[in-house]
């Protein structure tokens, strides 16, 4: 909530259109009736947006045009690997980034100089991409022996530069490899499904937590490969954490805001501690539309906030 209030903040200074778009396609991961709850909750706080929102999982047909354009330029392959697999290997030689597997390239075609497969060498298996009607529908699973597939990651480091954390340099061969555009299921992956949907829908600055950074390189691999155009302007802030220094998930207890709200917390009182969070003083009650008068990006920590107990206990006016 605090780097989407920030997001709306910069948006309503500068004259930006915000899009609302609800990425659903995690099917196991996400709860029923967490997109309305999300919306519900902005609304609340009294955030608003100019266009959607937006559900990915209402119309597949882009993502699937976008995944045979790089099966077609032989940029993407299948691939039949295990998850069990991929751990195997990455056991036997650790590499890159803690929280990614790295893929060690086993059913990666044979490759010429340009980091491409050879004339002939590119995969001709048709995708399979399940269809579905409205949002929040099942998508039909893959056949038996359906293939993910990968995008395929020259070697070397890339760089950009965040209009917040300046130059950031990574190398996705040396960390993540090849990595998936599409799923066995038949889905699209979040890379591919964000970069396509921002080149549709117009998006050209993004602002964001800092935990996504590394996705910057993937999506900006994945704009050149599809012939997108530019990448949007990035804005990386950073994350609150638990006192752990972990992102704030269950094992730091419920953080939600609607927890909050239930327990029956003002907004007002909410917004006033990411207002302290944010660099702007020690406001008892803030509403959005003050928030967006005083909000600052250079007053903005460049370090991640702990929400400690003394946050909750606050919150509750203990």
């Amino acid at each position: 909530m605090r780097t989407f209030l920030a997001n709306w903040a910069l948006a309503r200074q500068q004259g930006w259109q915000i899009v609302l778009r609800i990425e659903d396609l995690d099917g196991p991961r996400i709860k029923a009736g967490a997109a309305a709850e999300a919306i519900d909750l902005l609304a609340w706080l009294g955030l608003d947006w100019d266009e959607g929102p937006h559900y990915q999982l209402s119309d597949l047909a882009p993502y699937r045009a976008a995944l045979d354009r790089l099966i077609a330029a032989g940029c993407a392959y299948p691939c039949r690997c295990t998850r069990r697999e991929i751990e195997a290997a990455q056991l036997s030689a650790p590499h890159g980034d803690a929280h990614e597997l790295r893929y060690p390239g086993a059913c990666r075609p044979t490759n010429g100089a340009d980091g491409n497969p050879r004339a002939g060498e590119a995969p001709a298996e048709p995708m399979r991409v399940a269809s579905t009607g409205s949002a929040g529908a099942s998508p039909s699973p893959g056949a038996d022996g359906a293939a993910a597939y990968r995008l395929l990651v020259p070697d070397g480091a890339t760089a950009f530069e965040d209009q917040f954390h300046g130059r950031h340099l990574y190398d996705l061969s040396a960390a993540t490899g090849d990595f998936l555009v599409a799923t066995k299921e038949g889905l699209p992956s979040y890379q591919l499904a964000v970069v396509v949907d921002d080149a549709r829908q117009g998006i050209d600055r993004v602002v964001r937590g800092d935990d996504l950074l590394s996705s910057t390189h993937r999506q900006r691999l994945l704009y050149e490969r599809l012939q997108l155009g530019p990448p949007p302007q990035y804005w990386h802030l950073p994350l609150v954490v638990g006192a752990d220094g972990r992102r704030l998930a269950k094992r730091h207890g419920d953080t939600r805001v609607a927890h909050y709200r239930e327990a029956g917390v003002p907004a007002e009182r909410i917004l006033a501690l990411i207002a302290r969070w944010c660099g702007l003083g020690e406001p008892q009650s803030i509403t959005a539309a003050a928030f967006a008068e005083q909000f600052d990006l250079d007053k903005l920590p460049r370090t991640p906030i702990t929400f400690a107990a003394a946050d909750d206990a606050w919150l509750r006016g203990q």
